[in-house]
């Protein structure tokens, strides 16, 4: 199942139509698209069972990926890891974890749609094509084994980061702030559930600057599996239904190239996982730039 939110409101994405979820269950989930986490299980066993969900059975308008907006809109937290692909850590010449991962966290004020317009701050903003996991189940204390039990869906992120804020000096680092600004986390087109997936552990990813091919890599590299990483979290805190958990990235970022390569007004970034789609975002200068 593929789950979007088309002009604010739940759909489902079935034989390239959308389909508006409050309408077809008749008012039995709400429009919201946020809403629905709190009662993902139950409506996976609905959308496996409603007629008008079914192939070639389906009503809606056609998909139009441009005009969708963010499929988790207002989640409640959102994780993020450092440096969890070992190429990623030795192109910046830093030390990749061993035993836990590196936890971050961006504030929800910064999601956006996965073909929104991105204003850029003052500074040196850089991209980071991520794959981001979506709680469906609240997880407390889980075990690897059955983390991925908790998961609703797989999307595309991009932890845009602000590179000056983020590494200081003459500041000091604010990896959070830094990848706040508005609209830095852009997550889309649609929550993929698991069984769409030969092999959801192992998914091509990448992002093209331009129409350049940045970053290329599978997520079977990644130092932390997302089931390692929902129970390492989980050990701490739960995790809530609606939460995203923004997995790292892989090599070929642009701050740590030589010359660096920044995003700059006018730039285009294309954002892929396999399997699940792709994001197109275009940059203006933002206040103060």
């Amino acid at each position: 199942m593929r789950v979007v939110s088309g002009e604010g409101r739940l759909a489902v994405v079935v034989d390239g139509r959308v389909v508006d979820v409050e309408r077809v269950s008749r008012g039995r989930f709400d429009a919201d698209p946020q809403a629905v986490y709190t009662r993902w299980e139950e409506f996976v066993a609905w959308a496996a069972e409603e007629p008008g969900l079914q192939p070639h059975e389906a009503s809606g308008p056609a998909l139009d990926e441009t005009e969708l907006a963010a499929p988790v809109p207002e989640p409640r937290q959102i994780f993020a890891i450092g440096l969890n692909y070992q190429d990623h850590a030795a192109e910046g010449g830093l030390d990749a974890p061993e035993a836990t991962p590196m936890v971050f966290t961006k504030f929800p004020t910064s999601v956006a749609g996965p073909y929104d317009e991105i204003p850029l701050p003052a500074g040196a903003v850089d991209y980071e094509a991520e794959l981001v996991a979506v709680i469906g189940k609240r997880a407390e204390r889980v075990s690897a084994d059955h983390a991925w039990c908790h998961v609703a869906g797989l999307t595309i992120g991009q932890d845009l980061s602000e590179r000056e804020l983020q590494t200081g000096p003459p500041h000091p680092p604010q990896f959070s702030l830094a990848k706040s600004f508005p609209k830095f986390s852009p997550i889309g087109p649609a929550v993929v559930t698991l069984d769409e997936f030969e092999d959801p552990s192992d998914l091509e990813i990448g992002c093209r600057l331009n129409g350049e091919q940045l970053q290329k890599a599978r997520t079977r590299e990644m130092i932390f599996s997302v089931p390692r990483i929902i129970a390492y979290l989980s050990s701490v805190l739960p995790l809530l239904p609606g939460d995203l958990i923004f997995t790292g990235t892989p090599a070929g970022v642009g701050f740590t190239r030589t010359p660096k390569r920044l995003i700059a007004p006018g730039d285009e970034l294309l954002t892929y996982v396999e399997g699940i789609g792709s994001m197109k975002h275009r940059f203006y200068a933002g206040p103060g730039r």
